[in-house]
């Protein structure tokens, strides 16, 4: 994953937090702000599959090079 996806991710998980306890006296909310943790778990899964898409692609593309380094020593 790289680091930019990284920082993202981890300020995901820290407004899921937020959105429980108040910044501000850091005591537990009486009313939890679910439209902010919701959005927050969506915006990580979103981030966690775009970041194993561009992995899968890049695995791809190893894959074709290595096959044609295999076929052009082969022949």
């Amino acid at each position: 994953m790289d680091k930019y996806l990284t920082i993202v991710l981890a300020m995901m998980i820290v407004s899921m937090a937020i959105s429980f306890f108040s910044p501000l006296d850091g005591g537990l909310r009486e009313e939890p702000f679910y439209p902010l943790f919701w959005v927050s778990i969506a915006g990580a899964i979103a981030i966690i599959m775009y970041s194993s898409y561009k992995n899968r692609k890049a695995q791809q593309q190893l894959r074709r090079e290595r096959r044609k380094k295999y076929k052009k020593y082969k022949k």
